[in-house]
């Protein structure tokens, strides 16, 4: 398995992780091929080597090319170290070339290239992270979130950019360190904000961060999207026979190398690698539910079903292989009881897989059941609007998710783990606890 890990010492950005999968050996001109097949105009990309506190590192630019001139589209934010009194007004950043999209542009954007299916899928996850996040910040439904500073076309080139390049240069799992944020307050669009800016918070949940005396912002939001969602884990290097090392230069010049540092490398034989985040496991190709709708009120989109049938395996395997499975990006795996030949009860094992994870969940099918062989085919899969909202109850705050048919709530289901939680906490029967929350929402009973 070829693996990538990032060492993000001086945080991460989007510019910064392109730098670096160039040293490692992305060629610019099939990065530069594969974004000429989005729907997108009024740009060049530059790469050159600069030194940065005696590191050589690959610096990447997004060039803006409008009827305003060319001219280098900068960071997300300007770094402010400390505030002075009266200057928390929001600045102007909006240019006439750096248009202020809505999710839904990009992601139609994204959709009607002619980009892979694993590339259009990985962007779009990272797109749709980053929505739910500024949806999260601002308090406003993922549908009427749009992007300022990420709306532009160096956060589109970077974000796109990073899906083609680790399909590129065949990248099968991504992990990373601890995050370094910096600290002091940075000017957006919204006006004066304090590192790490809110929505880089809401990305950063649940990762293991770091901050320190450094003034600045070390993680930027759209590095932020792109490393929380690509990223397996987040810790120590793994276990990796090394077959390259390179480093992005960042644009601003630091009291330390202001670079990330990659590698590029092998799963060492034998070696245990880390167990995934909570996130990846709970929320797979999160996406797949924010496709546009169709006219009955529903959403579709592609997926694959992979089955085997499996009849000389000890079922005690089966729980790890599911959870392997489900790790992995399962959409959905059933097991199924059914008659084989020769009359021996067997298994179906059936999986439900979005299509840019089906090479590796067969890989895990192939090496942790006895199957020799599974079939694939092609479905629609029709879904529901669906947003997760939280509920304060008298007992504490309940995460529930609220699906939708066009404008109309169908169905409102609390999260089960928190639920437990407060069931526990408090010594009440669970069913309780579910009751308590759909009240919350407006709902009782099985209403």
């Amino acid at each position: 398995m070829k693996m990538a890990y990032f060492d993000c010492f001086a945080g991460i950005s989007g510019d910064m992780l392109l730098g670096a999968l160039l040293d490692l050996g992305l060629e610019l001109a099939a990065l530069e091929r594969e974004l000429r097949k989005l729907p997108l105009a009024g740009y060049r990309l530059e790469a050159a080597r600069v030194n940065k506190r005696g590191i050589q590192a690959t610096k990447f630019n997004v060039i803006l090319t409008g009827s305003h001139g060319d001219h280098l589209a900068d960071s997300e934010f300007e770094e402010v170290a400390q505030p002075a009194a009266g200057t928390d007004h929001p600045p102007d950043h909006h240019h006439p070339d750096q248009p202020q999209r809505p999710l839904a542009e990009i992601l139609s954007l994204i959709e009607r290239s002619n980009l892979s299916v694993k590339v259009k899928s990985t962007a779009t996850a990272i797109f749709t992270r980053l929505g739910q996040a500024e949806a999260k910040v601002h308090g406003i439904p993922l549908e009427q979130v749009h992007f300022h500073e990420v709306g532009g076309i160096d956060a589109i080139v970077d974000i796109v950019g990073a899906a083609i390049a680790l399909e590129e240069l065949g990248v099968e799992r991504v992990y990373a360190s601890p995050l370094h944020l910096g600290s002091g307050f940075v000017r957006a669009a919204h006006g004066l904000l304090p590192v790490p800016a809110p929505a880089t918070a809401q990305l950063i949940a649940g990762v293991p961060v770091y901050s320190s005396e450094v003034k600045g912002e070390l993680v930027t939001p759209t590095g932020a999207a792109i490393i929380t969602t690509i990223a397996h884990s987040f810790g120590p290097l793994p276990p990796l026979v090394i077959e390259a090392s390179g480093y992005g230069a960042g644009t601003r010049d630091r009291e330390f190398p202001n670079v990330l540092r990659g590698y590029l490398g092998r799963a060492a034989a034998g070696a245990v690698l880390p167990a995934p985040s909570r996130r990846q496991v709970r929320d797979p190709f999160p996406e797949q539910h924010h496709t546009p709708e169709v006219s009955a009120g529903y959403h579709e989109g592609p997926a694959t079903v992979i089955e085997a049938n499996i009849d000389d395996m000890n079922p005690q395997l089966f729980e790890y292989l599911l959870e392997r499975l489900l790790e992995a990006g399962a959409l959905d795996v059933s097991l199924i009881p059914i008659q084989m030949k020769k009359s021996r009860p067997g298994t179906l094992l059936h999986v439900l897989a979005h299509p840019a994870s089906v090479d590796e969940l067969l890989v895990i099918i192939f090496t942790e059941s006895t199957t020799i062989g599974a079939r694939t085919y092609e479905v629609t899969k029709r879904m529901l609007q669906r947003e997760t909202q939280t509920v304060e109850t008298a007992l504490g705050p309940v995460r529930v998710k609220v699906a939708r048919l066009g404008s109309r709530v169908v169905n409102v289901a609390p999260e089960y783990e928190d639920c437990r939680e407060l069931a526990r906490r408090h010594n009440l029967p669970l069913k309780e606890v579910y009751a308590l929350a759909r009240s919350g929402f407006g709902l009782v009973g099985g209403e």
